[in-house]
């Protein structure tokens, strides 16, 4: 059985996950069909009867993971306006806004719910989150840039990547993760006080 199955979806689902992520003004109408098939593939591919039930994580099983990627988005576009003022960086939002929308794509592949308890599929035993998103994004024809930086944005990837995009998804990634665990995630370490990794 495949992994996933590259699904444009009926105009409901699309317009679904159109309403939800925010940031989809900020990127060419090609681009924006593309992050709303990728969305749409990981739900059709998913357990998830409905968006607002899909988790963020283990560690905050109350979070979800609509709340999360919107968070990400949006702060990753407040940092990188920043870096457009502060320092003059150039930004491509049709990498940008793809990058963080769509770091966390394989989730829905990647955890079970049951109840209110969050587990993990057989799936997030055999490939690494992120690589599962490289790859469905890679067969949309994303950008090598956007595929390269959701494959290695985890904190447990190998390596993270040297672009901008990879450096404010990272920092917005986090600064929204941290919040949730500080808030909801029941005594478990935020990342920016995990140290010895």
């Amino acid at each position: 059985m495949p992994i996933y199955k590259l699904e444009h979806g009926d105009p409901d689902r699309r317009e679904a996950v159109a309403q939800w992520l925010w940031g989809l003004d900020l990127v060419s109408a090609p681009v924006r069909e593309q992050i709303v098939t990728a969305w749409v593939t990981a739900w059709t591919s998913s357990p998830f009867i409905a968006l607002e039930e899909m988790p963020f994580s283990a560690l905050a099983p109350r979070y979800r993971l609509k709340a999360h990627v919107n968070d990400v988005t949006r702060t990753g576009i407040d940092l990188a306006r920043r870096a457009v003022e502060q320092w003059g960086d150039a930004i491509d939002y049709d990498v940008l806004v793809p990058v963080l929308a769509l770091h966390d794509v394989d989730k829905p592949l990647m955890f079970s719910l049951d109840g209110d308890a969050v587990g993990y599929a057989p799936l997030a035993r055999e490939i690494p989150h992120g690589v599962v998103g490289a790859m469905l994004i890679k067969d949309l024809d994303f950008p090598d840039k956007v595929v390269s930086t959701v494959a290695t944005h985890a904190s447990n990837a190998p390596f993270h990547g040297r672009n901008l995009e990879a450096f404010l998804l990272h920092y917005a990634d986090f600064f929204s993760a941290d919040h949730v665990l500080l808030h909801e995630g029941a005594g478990h370490t935020p990342f920016y006080q995990r140290h010895g990794r």
